[in-house]
């Protein structure tokens, strides 16, 4: 019989349903049982697209034997690190500190009842090996430490409690001392790491850090971002025959990736590779941009509009099979002259690179002068062959938070290349959004089938808000700036310390957990606190409204001083930053539809990262005073402000267009 996860809505709890372990959601039910019955907790974090999680759940959770341990011992509760960022956050900071070493996933942690941790690893083998101990055996030596030494427990856990208080920042700066020496600071360390050879930072394995590389960008730093693009998409980490980045490449070459693919990836992977491509005009960036972009819309688009969360590394219970290739199999989809085209272009001429057998697209040289229309087809015949395997599992839930990540990016992409499509499709994730996740004014984390739950976090507000300041760009509605405006409240009425500064992860009025984190660092998405601080500015130069730019503020003074001392992960916060200390450009064009769309477009070619360009047509009501523009003779004007500083109105959109270059490079941080 189904256990209890067969009612959720996580695809990853649900592929736990039929196990033999007695598994709880997390929630006040399970919490209650080891209270009442004085039993520890065995914590399970995981997600569906985590090939480690597969393979401790084939081993150990389908095991009659281990489940009856467990089922004997602990209170079990199975947690979507996906749905519950919030649980992750905490036990994976807890486990580093009982660890000393990093975490990840599966996270496999011990509870007392109240929820303190007393001991924790990631995956753990059924039987002996890899230097780990077996799990049906750790189960034994678990259950025997709560019962005879549990003083220690106790004692241990309010050691982690004080512990996990001090990893909150202390120290604030006042707005007076914020400076350009933090980005100074992290630029440098950027550059340091810097692998010239193959892109990114850093060795193996190697991530993304589009934070990272928005902000060098932004900073001027070209070849940094361009090299390390023009790696990504030439290597295996981008899917050359389907398009959209996997989650990380194991080695430093981005050969071979960990096969995942995220959502939460792509959408920011999208935005910056069309920023990459307005300074280099790089017909790759070009090219990868609309491959990702079909790739969302084809196979993670949902038909009521938003976007689904991941797909699997495997497929058949191997990791990778649905996206390697034995040569000769290749071989006899294309004709003589596809293949002569596509093996040196892709490594079919050199070694297997795939555990010794198979082949992983890559380009390895580049392909022949006249052979674009052999590689066109034979990429087709491919992709058609490839989709006739056994897919990877899709996890089909709807999250807020990397809805919004994918919304900026198909929107802040389609302004650029002039897709609007994309923009269609951005636009739809949004309302799916608003009327499916919006509830008595707050919003809800997660949806599936028709259900949507759970709390949102400040990821969710932030990253949404984030997303519709660029979706305004794309086509102004009045509706949108109202609805920023809920968004913003939220996150100062709920989110907001008021007295540090800054944004903790989860409400003021969130269930009462270990601990209420409030991180600044970027991690595999960027910061909750720095989009916050980000979105925040940009809103209040839109409005007028100067709450929002004074909780920018203090979000960045308190983290200024661990950014100064420590830059590294604070890619997003140094975005916000900048744009604090240099107040972003605000340009409103005013006139008929018609050409005022087309003044959006071209300056859309520009690359002006400071910029926030609206197109109002004559006769909207109740717009704020900085754009209530009145009508002016002439199709378009365009009125451009930055900070307290305004230009005259002007009819000249090459005018314009120096102007914004000009009061960047004038701006003073």
């Amino acid at each position: 019989m189904a256990n209890r996860l067969a009612q959720e809505t996580s695809p990853y709890l649900q592929q736990h349903a039929d196990n033999p372990v007695d598994w709880y959601a997390w929630g006040e039910e399970a919490l209650a049982r080891a209270r009442n019955e004085d039993k520890p907790i065995l914590l399970s974090v995981g997600y569906s697209a985590c090939h480690w999680c597969h393979v401790m759940a084939r081993e150990s959770f389908e095991d009659e034997m281990v489940a009856a341990v467990m089922n004997r011992h602990f209170v079990n509760i199975k947690v979507d690190r996906e749905e519950r960022p919030d649980i992750d956050h905490i036990y994976q900071t807890a486990h580093q500190m009982l660890a000393r070493g990093a975490g990840g996933w599966p996270l496999t942690m011990f509870l007392a009842p109240d929820g303190a941790p007393f001991f924790g690893g990631t995956y753990f083998p059924k039987d002996a090996r890899y230097g780990l101990p077996g799990f049906r055996g750790l189960l034994e030596r678990i259950a025997a430490v709560w019962h005879e030494r549990r003083a220690e427990i106790v004692e241990q856990g309010e050691q982690v409690r004080v512990a996990l208080g001090r990893t909150l920042p202390s120290r604030k700066a006042s707005r007076a001392e914020l400076s350009g020496a933090a980005l100074d600071a992290l630029i440098g360390q950027l550059r340091a790491n810097f692998d010239a050879r193959h892109g990114g930072f850093g060795s193996a394995p190697k991530f993304p850090h589009p934070s990272d590389l928005e902000l060098c960008l932004r900073m001027g730093e070209v070849g940094i971002v361009e090299t390390t693009l023009r790696r990504m998409c030439e290597g295996g980490i981008y899917d050359q025959l389907g398009g959209g980045f996997c989650r990380y490449s194991v080695d430093a070459e981005w050969m071979i990736p960990h096969f995942e693919k995220m959502l939460y990836d792509n959408g920011p992977l999208l935005a910056l590779l069309a920023d990459a491509w307005l300074v280099t005009r790089e017909p790759l960036f070009a090219r990868c941009a609309a491959q990702t972009a079909e790739w969302m819309q084809r196979e993670m688009h949902s038909p009521e509009g938003g976007f689904y969360s991941s797909l699997d590394a495997d497929s058949e219970h191997e990791e990778g099979k649905f996206y390697v290739w034995d040569r000769d199999e290749a071989r006899e989809l294309l004709t003589a002259s596809e293949w002569d085209a596509v093996a040196p272009h892709y490594g079919f001429d050199k070694a297997a690179n795939f555990e010794g057998r198979y082949w992983h697209l890559r380009v390895a040289q580049p392909l022949a002068p006249g052979a674009d229309a052999l590689l066109a087809s034979a990429r087709a015949k491919l992709l058609a062959a490839r989709d006739k395997r056994v897919r990877p599992g899709r996890d089909e839930k709807v999250l807020v938070s990397w809805n919004a990540l994918a919304i900026r990016g198909l929107a802040h992409a389609g302004r650029v290349f002039a897709r609007p499509e994309w923009i269609v499709a951005a636009r739809r994730a949004f309302d799916f959004i608003r009327a499916q996740m919006w509830r008595d004014g707050r919003l809800l984390a997660t949806a599936k089938d028709g259900r949507a739950h759970l709390a949102a976090y400040v990821d969710d507000y932030a990253f949404l808000l984030h997303a519709l300041v660029e979706l305004m760009q794309c086509e102004f509605e009045p509706s949108d700036l109202e609805f920023a405006g809920r968004l913003a409240d939220v996150l100062l009425e709920q989110f907001e310390d008021p007295e540090a500064g800054g944004f903790f992860f989860t409400a003021r009025d969130h269930e009462q957990l270990v601990h209420r984190p409030k991180p600044g660092h970027d991690s595999a998405m960027p910061s909750g606190n720095g989009v916050a601080a980000f979105a925040l500015n940009r809103l209040a130069a839109l409005t007028g409204e100067d709450r929002y730019a004074r909780a920018a503020e203090r979000v960045l003074g308190l983290f200024y001083p661990q950014m100064l001392e420590y830059p590294a992960g604070f890619g997003m916060l140094a975005q916000a930053l900048d744009e604090v200390l240099r107040p972003p450009a605000t340009l409103v064009l005013g006139g008929a539809p018609g050409p005022v769309a087309a003044w959006i477009a071209s300056l859309a070619s520009e690359y002006l990262p400071d910029s926030i360009i609206l197109g109002i047509p004559d006769g909207l009501a109740g717009l704020p005073p900085l754009l209530d523009k009145p009508a002016r003779p002439g199709p378009v004007n365009g009125w451009l402000c930055r900070g307290t500083t305004c230009l005259e109105p002007s009819t000249d959109l090459d005018a314009l267009k120096q102007a914004c270059r000009r009061s960047r490079a004038c701006a003073e941080r």
